[in-house]
């Protein structure tokens, strides 16, 4: 039995750690190599941190907005847990422009280890990038900005 849990917990870090990875390249890709960085519209890279109201948790967060065709975005996170921690994954949200900027709202479901199905509610408006998340175990706030440079 323990060499199933072993193997169950060896593949579940390289997992994260491939969503990992391929999340840097894109970050370093959009905000190194893009000649128009930052964008004007809600596309390309945010950074922050996530604050969960639940327990009190925080850390680095990073984020690339992605246009889709049916007028939706990918958001896709990186964000951090005990400051060595990363997690990867992906959120589909629509939105809607207004005089202020935009609405956005989405949901994914990031498995039971990570506490299963998440719901998004944000906006982005003068340059911040604001959000609340809610699951069945955890709550919270995302709090991001375009970054300057890829440090």
């Amino acid at each position: 039995m323990k060499k199933v849990l072993h193997w169950i917990l060896a593949g579940w870090i390289l997992s994260i750690s491939t969503g990992c990875s391929g999340f840097h390249r894109a970050w370093r890709q959009e905000t190194t190599t893009n000649p128009t960085y930052p964008p004007s519209t809600v596309e390309g890279a945010w950074e922050g941190e996530w604050i969960s109201e639940s327990n009190g948790h925080r850390g680095r967060l990073r984020c690339l907005f992605t246009g889709n065709e049916d007028g939706t975005y990918t958001t896709w996170y990186h964000a951090k847990y005990l400051k060595f921690l990363g997690f990867a994954y992906a959120v589909e949200v629509s939105s809607n422009p207004s005089d202020e900027g935009y609405s956005l709202s989405g949901q994914a479901d990031l498995g039971k280890l990570a506490g299963g199905m998440y719901h998004y509610e944000g906006t982005i408006s003068d340059g911040h990038f604001k959000a609340t998340y809610e699951s069945k175990y955890d709550d919270g706030t995302f709090r991001m900005t375009r970054p300057l440079t890829d440090p």
